[in-house]
């Protein structure tokens, strides 16, 4: 059987439903009327959605990997993360804090931090809903939850998770950050704030106030889906901030490509090609600024 036409109307109705005012009621309404039935719409939402099946490229039991659930002290109570170390590092590493998109800590992201390890860096993916008990199972339930964090707090968290990896043993007291979506953001205003920051990199994130710009310490790789027309209409205006303030940063617009193109676990908006060459840079950048 074919799989469903998936237009970018319908795509960016998922966006709105995701990042914007749309509830789930409204998405699968407005889907619907995109796709001509009910049955169209309920077949082609999970491809547009991530699907929590395809989210492992590395084995969580990979023997070249060791994983951890760990608990520390975050901005005013306890954080929990997923940490993940290569096991044969002959040397200290670089570290890197992996911020979630607005779903929370979950296979996917927990994927990232192990792909990132076999890559020479001690990873920590921080849940950054521990304030409110953590990520729960009902995806949903977590998106509904992040209208409920203090931005001040999440950075403060943050902070905290840099002071724990930069103390770790087996580190070399460098630490970066990557983020996607809704992490992405968490970067950039994160960066405005941390002065102990090496390196940050945000996957189509949400610009910082302009005016935070100059307190940006660490160099910054920032990537953008050319058909993220939402997050994009503040490039411009960063870029100028950035230069006019002489900081370290890179950007690259990858044409073609949705918002979320590097999350694997999206069939409709995941582009091989871009997340190929995003991470390829990633990893280099990271390791030029973190070693």
């Amino acid at each position: 059987m074919d799989k469903p036409a998936i237009t970018q109307a319908m795509i960016d109705a998922y966006d709105e439903y995701t990042h914007l005012t749309l509830d789930r009621r409204g998405f699968m309404e407005k889907l619907t009327k995109l796709a001509g039935s009910a049955g169209a719409a309920a077949a082609i939402a999970p491809l547009i959605g991530a699907s929590k099946a395809s989210a492992e490229m590395i084995a969580a039991d990979d023997k070249r990997l060791k994983a951890e659930v760990v608990t520390y002290p975050g901005g005013a109570g306890e954080m929990k993360g997923y940490l993940v170390r290569p096991v044969d590092a002959a040397d200290k590493l670089p570290a890197v804090i992996v911020v979630h998109e607005n779903r929370g800590l979950n296979s996917h992201i927990r994927d990232v931090a192990r792909r990132l390890a076999l890559e020479g860096f001690v990873a920590l993916a921080p849940d950054f809903l521990s304030p409110l008990g953590g990520t729960p199972d009902d995806e949903d339930k977590a998106r509904d939850l992040f209208s409920k964090l203090d931005a001040a707090a999440t950075v403060a968290d943050a902070q905290s998770s840099l002071a724990y990896l930069s103390k770790l043993d087996g580190t070399n007291g460098n630490v970066g950050i990557i983020g996607f979506c809704w992490g992405g953001g968490v970067v950039n205003r994160f960066a405005t704030k941390s002065t102990d920051l090496k390196a940050g990199v945000a996957y189509y994130g949400a610009q910082p106030p302009l005016t935070d710009v100059p307190g940006i310490k660490a160099a910054l790789l920032l990537h953008y889906a050319g058909l993220d027309e939402r997050i994009n209409a503040g490039i411009d205006a960063y870029r100028d901030a950035l230069d006019e303030n002489d900081k370290t940063f890179e950007i690259y617009v990858y044409d073609g490509v949705n918002h979320a193109f590097n999350n694997d676990t999206s069939a409709a908006r995941y582009d091989k090609n871009a997340a190929d060459l995003a991470w390829k840079r990633t990893v280099a950048f990271l390791k030029k600024y973190l070693a």
